[in-house]
């Protein structure tokens, strides 16, 4: 159901600062445009800026909005956002963001919106909203199969999770429950478990596909008491065309499927140790890869001096590594990409599994090793072996390279990828729909109270 021509409905759509974060959001707010909803978006300038270029189609129907931060000295305005923000002011910036409270509340009185959809770090917002008689609606860009398997761990207690292919080693729980506890400690969480669900007036959104996360969709809904929708893959293509262009170019003359993208997201970073043993890794595989460097805000990355001595000469024909930013989804596209060497966060893994490129895991932190679970259970992705001691190690890599590329059972992992694939893109349109009719739902039940 659409909203009436006429009579739009409006949502204030309101994403936390990183990068990972505003275009999901942003994504599903361009998808919620078209069906005949007006969008506010809110986030600093700098964000905003970044995604100006992005709406040129739909400025009528996507109002950008801006939330003011609370100036300090050493976090000036083009620090607003994760993505440029160094790793020593990060705390600072979420300080910030929290402070910036105020700034919503003029906002979502002014605009007086007939519906909110926030994120995990603002449950504040929320009650902002529905103490002004506004539906607040929480949007996840995490999947469903790591929140259920967290959800259940912290509010059941010592029972056991019903899905075995879930789990977290010793040090990866407790790096997540000192994530989590750190959160819990912000004054909007406490004596409410998961008050970023909790607060979600009847349903929650989020960025999933029931064809591959469907009992862990249920499953989630069982645990928080609300109606968790699947809104799709929200996948965006880059305009960056003269980039695309070369690395298309040059991915053109490779064999099908014999390539490798390796990519850690926007946010994370591997150590000198951990780039040398993926090199090394490299090195013991004749197959071709991609692969992108990022390196914090303030630091420069040498690649000559990060890399194993002769790697860039050895490799030279079969690899190519690419500064910064490339064309992630362009890439994963092409038919010469074989596999996907990730972080696996999850919009990086619902990316790959939509172009059907099974998924060669290296989990780093927080809910990507179970996201990696996921997609081993899904039978569309491997993980790569550590030692004891938890490190990356060069033979572990060339193995699952292999397993993917060279090796026979690489041909099951892509057709499995490839089913995966086809039930996300079949179910695109409908989930959208869905929640934009539940959505109208929850704005027509509250205009009806008033």
């Amino acid at each position: 159901m659409e909203a009436k021509s006429g009579s739009k409905l409006s949502i204030l759509v309101f994403p936390w600062i990183a990068h990972g974060h505003v275009f999901p959001y942003l994504q599903l707010s361009k998808n919620l445009s078209n069906k005949k909803f007006h969008i506010y978006f809110c986030s600093t300038a700098i964000n905003l800026d970044s995604i100006k270029n992005s709406l040129q189609e739909q400025s009528d129907s996507i109002q950008l909005v801006e939330l003011q931060l609370p100036s300090f000295p050493d976090l000036p305005s083009h620090f607003h956002t994760t993505k440029y923000v160094p790793p020593n002011l990060m705390q600072r910036l979420f300080h910030a963001f929290q402070m910036s409270s105020s700034s919503f509340t003029d906002i979502i009185t002014n605009l007086k919106p007939d519906l909110l959809i926030y994120d995990v770090f603002q449950p504040w917002a929320a009650k902002i909203a529905t103490s002004i008689n506004i539906p607040a609606v929480h949007f996840a860009i995490s999947g469903a199969a790591s929140h259920s398997f967290v959800y259940h761990k912290f509010t059941g207690k010592d029972s056991t999770f019903p899905y075995p292919a879930m789990y977290l080693k010793d040090h990866e729980w407790k790096a997540l429950q000192a994530a989590i506890g750190q959160l819990k400690r912000d004054e909007d969480y406490k004596g409410i478990p998961f008050a970023h669900f909790q607060l979600s007036d009847g349903i929650v959104l989020m960025k999933t596909c029931g064809g591959i996360e469907g009992k862990y969709v249920d499953y989630l809904s069982v645990l928080c008491k609300k109606n968790v929708l699947p809104v799709g893959p929200l996948i965006a293509q880059s305009n960056d065309e003269e980039n695309a262009a070369q690395i298309v170019e040059w991915l053109s003359k490779k064999p099908q499927f014999s390539t490798v993208l390796i990519s850690f997201g926007s946010e994370n970073y591997l150590s000198k140790d951990q780039m040398q043993e993926i090199a090394k890794g490299l090195e013991l595989c004749d197959v071709n890869f991609i692969w992108i460097v990022r390196s914090p805000v303030g630091e420069t990355i040498n690649i000559n001096e990060v890399m194993p001595k002769g790697f860039l000469h050895k490799v030279k024909e079969r690899g190519i590594i690419v500064k910064g930013w490339a064309p992630q989804a362009k890439i994963l596209a092409h038919e010469s990409v074989g596999a996907f060497m990730s972080h696996c966060g999850m919009s990086s893994v619902i990316e790959s599994l939509y172009f059907g490129v099974p998924v060669i895991a290296v989990p780093l932190k927080l809910d990507q090793p179970l996201n990696a679970r996921f997609l081993v259970e899904a039978g569309a992705g491997v993980e790569v072996a550590r030692d004891e001691d938890e490190n990356i190690i060069r033979e572990e890599v060339a193995n699952a390279i292999n397993k993917v590329i060279v090796e026979k059972c690489g041909e099951k992992l892509r057709l499995m990828a490839k089913e995966l694939s086809e039930k996300m893109k079949n179910e695109e349109e409908e989930a959208m729909n869905e929640a934009a009719e539940q959505l109208l739902r929850v704005c027509m039940k509250y205009k009806q109270q008033t």
